[in-house]
């Protein structure tokens, strides 16, 4: 069993506070990787997940990136830590919990592409213009920040 399990074992379907770090992930053409989710289906999101016990918030994301994706990141910048009211949720199954997700963003990064099927249907590139329809309304904030973020920058 794992740590949120041990929680849950303990506290039931009580909320908790879980902690988890996403990636905005852009390449050379300036467009931002995406996965196709599992969970909830066909519904769009980034790459990342949540932190494990001893971890520090960028080897969580770094590892989740590599986890889904098989891209190997570095030069991690901040895009912003998100948490709050608006940042609950209730699983499938009855869990209630509040999320704190550390966003970062990078054009730094290697391997080959290659989607965890058990977590995604698909990983791909899109361009800012072009997003899908049907993102995690969380992740959509974190890329609209970024976009925000970096159209001001240039």
């Amino acid at each position: 069993m794992g740590y949120i399990e041990d929680i849950r074992s303990l506290v039931g379907h009580r909320p908790i506070i879980l902690v988890g770090c996403v990636v905005v992930i852009v390449d050379e053409r300036g467009r931002l990787l995406l996965q196709e989710r599992v969970y909830p289906d066909k519904t769009w999101g980034l790459a990342g997940g949540l932190m494990e016990l001893g971890e520090r918030a960028e080897e969580t994301a770094k590892r989740e990136v590599r986890e889904e994706t098989g891209l190997e990141v570095k030069n991690l910048k901040m895009i912003n830590v998100y948490s709050g009211p608006d940042h609950f949720a209730v699983a499938e199954n009855g869990d209630e919990f509040y999320m704190v997700t550390c966003a970062y963003h990078t054009r730094c990064f290697h391997g080959k592409l290659n989607a965890d099927l058990t977590e995604s249907h698909q990983v791909r590139f899109f361009n800012p213009d072009e997003l899908p329809s049907q993102i995690v309304k969380s992740h959509r904030m974190v890329i609209e920040d970024y976009l925000s973020q970096h159209q001001k920058n240039n």
